[in-house]
């Protein structure tokens, strides 16, 4: 079964550059990836997936199933691009990755048994809808989630970082600046907090940060500033770790707003990103099969101190996402426009379809080897079960 699918990729190699070089000729910000998701459509379906469109009602979203029952295997979809930036980090072919090992799977999976599920995750730089469709219960259903991501290099994925996406507003009177000079207003405040968290930050251990970004001050200097908010991302290593941390800056801002007599406001802006829970055995079966279909130089498992939207779905279903790198040269940075340039060429390609055959194959293992799968599972609720 191994060559069956082997022999769909190469029958599929000219449509899947296709892919990715659509993809990559169409960038689209994130949660409107309109003609990218309707190009995924079409082919899913071209392959007789049943696909639901306006998935859990976000209209560039998608789920398509192929198969009856389980094991039930995902691969995930990525296509929205940096805004100006085009595809620096590699979308488009982390869609032509999936799509491929998916579509090849078709070819055998009816002998054996399970379904192969395709889900279109837009807005990955903003958000993501992983986090929304985990909340929802999607993944629950799922054994498997099976990903790689386009690097600088080859390796397994370590951890990422948790991430709590905090918004801080102060209000506080209008009015002309020159006849309120005995008052606070909100920039005060803001500008108080700011400097206050980016010293504060120094204290904090080497894994947990926190970032800010002013978002409004003011409007003119002759008007008496009247809003301020800025945006934080708090990181750490796991979400337990920064949760407290939370609760202290929320406390640090009422304080601050009962000091100045301004009103604050501390909010969500994102969901929240929960740490990736590493799943070796599922690691160690891909990295197999990846240096099986050719792609040899397989680093151990790369911690990032990003935050990855997988993580939270890590949390509900064994999960990998392992760096795959497109480039020959080693100059080129990941994600800048040389990177995204690099994700059609004819290297890129051909690391597309090495991929997309060891994650196949892998899937393949996982459909016919209940007791791999029993392994996955195991390390999971162990892991799960520590938290």
């Amino acid at each position: 079964m191994k060559q069956e699918i082997v022999t769909s990729l190469s029958l599929l190699d000219e449509e899947i550059f296709n892919l990715s070089k659509y993809i990559y000729e169409n960038p689209e910000e994130s949660f409107h990836e309109y003609k990218c998701s309707d190009y995924l459509i079409n082919i899913l379906r071209k392959y007789r997936f049943n696909v639901t469109e306006n998935f859990i009602h976000i209209p560039t979203a998608f789920y398509a199933e192929y198969g009856v029952g389980h094991p039930k295997i995902c691969f995930i979809c990525e296509y929205d691009s940096a805004d100006d930036l085009g595809h620096i980090s590699g979308h488009n072919l982390i869609s032509s990755m999936s799509i491929a090992a998916a579509l090849s799977l078709t070819r055998v999976i009816d002998k054996i048994g399970g379904s192969i599920v395709v889900i279109g995750c837009p807005g990955e730089y903003v958000g993501s809808s992983k986090i929304t469709m985990t909340r929802q219960g999607v993944f629950n259903g799922i054994d498997v989630v099976l990903m790689a991501h386009p690097n600088t290099i080859t390796a397994e994925i370590g951890s990422s970082t948790a991430l709590i996406p905090l918004e801080i507003t102060y209000t506080s009177e209008k009015g002309m600046s020159f006849m309120k000079t005995s008052s606070y207003s909100a920039l005060d405040a803001g500008i108080l907090t700011f400097n206050a968290l980016n010293t504060l930050s120094k204290g904090f251990d080497s894994a947990t940060t926190v970032n800010g970004v002013i978002t409004e001050g003011g409007t003119s200097p002759s008007l008496l500033p009247h809003l301020w908010r800025g945006r934080f991302y708090i990181r750490g290593s796991k979400m337990y770790h920064i949760e407290p941390l939370e609760k202290r800056i929320r406390d640090f801002v009422k304080s601050i707003s009962n000091l100045l007599d301004v009103h604050s406001e501390v909010s969500l802006y994102e969901l929240p990103y929960d740490e990736f829970i590493t799943n070796s055995t599922l690691s160690r079966i891909f990295s197999h099969n990846l240096k099986e279909s050719g792609v040899i130089e397989v680093d151990t498992p790369k911690d990032t101190f990003s935050s990855l939207s997988l993580g939270t779905v890590s949390h509900v279903v064994p999960c990998i996402h392992p760096y795959i790198s497109i480039v020959e040269d080693e100059s080129i940075k990941y994600s800048s426009p040389e990177f995204a340039m690099v994700t059609i060429s004819r290297f890129a390609h051909e690391q597309v379809m090495k991929v997309a055959q060891a994650l196949a194959i892998t899937a393949l293992d996982l459909l016919q080897k209940e007791s791999l799968l029993s392994e996955i599972k195991l390390e999971f609720d162990r892991k799960t079960k520590k938290k």
